[in-house]
């Protein structure tokens, strides 16, 4: 993590009186989300994988989405308390761990920022064709399914590219075939442009096409088929929050791989600016994982009746109830 020891001998008094400041703000952000977002990440993601999947019957195209979101910000919310409390955090480190452990944690972070980035753009391009051909199926629950599992390969594909760029900036000094490879900034350039500027004009295209679809008035508008009006309001929270979050980490490692290519040494006030940034991009990424499930909670109305009935059935595994029938004619309707 960050700390004012990049500072000395700058030169720079400014600097010198805001580090302490700007530290004290790091180090509580980063309490914060350990206390607070990493339980509340892990209890509703958790949760909401739970109802959906106890309650497939009733699954949306949107819920597969949001499941898939889910299970990589149960990862994320695991990761958070190795990254804030490891070797990364200056000063309050608790534990330490080895180059190899330190990849592998990298290239986990980086599959769940892939799944979670292409996931939010696959749902925009779904809801526009859900929107302009409604009983085609091309974006059927069933599909979905297939797409979310392509999803997850995906991303560790294209992290195996980096993680042999990482694996060789760490180790390198222990395997030879790796002297042509020492280079993590281009792991990073490699990141920014597929997992970022990709999944970005794909979400930005499909909101382009929504909105134009959103202004004709068609006979199709009727259609019973189509997907209920608030999945609108849920998707476009969803991508601004989503793209609100994890922008700063990408525009972090273009900004870093920007400051590599140009061949000079990089002065420590650049460095410090760089290194804050960084962390502070990395904590708004770890507070995805909690702020996507509450969004999921209160703006999907049909979360709160799958709740109500897993309850149920929870509470009536060991006793005798009665069958909640209004339940059951709402999934077969």
């Amino acid at each position: 993590m960050w700390s004012c020891g990049v500072l000395n001998g700058t030169g720079r008094g400014e600097d010198q009186l805001l580090c302490p400041h700007s530290h004290l703000v790091l180090s509580v952000l980063s309490l914060l989300c350990l206390v607070v977002g990493v339980p509340v990440g892990l209890g509703y993601n958790a949760l909401l994988v739970l109802v959906n999947l106890c309650d497939q019957s009733s699954m949306t195209m949107p819920d597969v989405y949001f499941v898939n979101m889910a299970v990589a910000g149960l990862v994320l919310s695991a990761l958070a308390p190795v990254h804030l409390l490891g070797p990364m955090a200056s000063g309050w480190a608790l534990w330490g761990f080895s180059s190899e452990v330190h990849v592998t944690l990298l290239v986990l972070f980086n599959v769940c920022s892939l799944v979670t980035m292409y996931s939010t753009a696959l749902l925009c391009l779904d809801c526009y064709i859900e929107r302009a051909l409604p009983r085609t199926y091309m974006s059927s629950v069933y599909n979905t399914r297939h797409v979310c599992g392509f999803v997850w390969g995906g991303a560790l594909l294209t992290s195996f590219s980096s993680l042999l760029f990482y694996i060789c900036s760490h180790v390198a000094a222990r395997i030879v075939e790796c002297s042509r490879m020492q280079n993590a900034e281009a792991a990073d350039a490699i990141l920014v442009f597929i997992g970022y500027l990709v999944p970005a004009m794909a979400v930005l295209y499909a909101l382009v096409l929504i909105s134009r679809i959103r202004k004709e008035d068609t006979p199709l508008d009727q259609d019973a088929g189509r997907l209920d009006p608030s999945v609108h309001r849920l998707l476009v929270a969803t991508v601004c929050t989503q793209f609100g979050l994890w922008t700063p980490h990408y525009l972090t490692l273009l900004g870093h791989t920007l400051l590599t290519a140009r061949g000079k040494p990089v002065d420590g006030h650049d460095l410090g600016i760089l290194l804050f940034a960084k962390d502070l991009s990395r904590l708004l990424a770890f507070s995805s994982s909690p702020v996507m499930p509450l969004l999921y909670r209160y703006m999907n109305r049909n979360f709160p009746s799958k709740l109500q009935r897993l309850i149920k059935k929870m509470h009536c595994r060991h006793q005798n109830c009665s069958v909640d029938h209004a339940g059951a004619q709402q999934r077969s309707a």
